[in-house]
């Protein structure tokens, strides 16, 4: 069984807490910034920027999982741990892209619902 794009309770709890409306916002911005990120990231690999590359997985990990995007988390997450590992990497930054781009449709839907 895989597990879901949105974890729903961990999104729930996060609309019970901050409120709807400001969970809205937060998916704004988040659906804004993370394509920023993702563009980042490849920046840094290429750049062999480690620390950079660190930081924006770290960020991208951290605003995933507040929206429960926990598989998205969990490869932002290995991208953190893992520097600048070329094994990993090449693949990993293609894997993050496709799960960002189902995390974003789900988001949205989320959103309007």
């Amino acid at each position: 069984m895989t597990q879901p794009t949105i974890d729903l309770p961990t999104f729930d709890a996060l609309s019970t807490t901050a409120g709807a409306d400001f969970v809205r916002e937060l998916v704004d911005t988040f659906l804004v910034e993370a394509p920023a990120m993702l563009d980042d990231l490849r920046a840094a690999y290429a750049a062999d920027d480690a620390d950079s590359f660190r930081r924006t997985a770290h960020s991208l990990k951290s605003n995933s999982n507040t929206f429960g995007a926990l598989v998205l988390g969990a490869l932002a997450r290995d991208l953190e741990l893992s520097g600048l590992d070329p094994a990993l990497n090449a693949q990993s930054l293609e894997a993050l892209r496709l799960e960002y781009a189902r995390v974003a449709t789900a988001l949205t839907e989320l959103r309007h619902a």
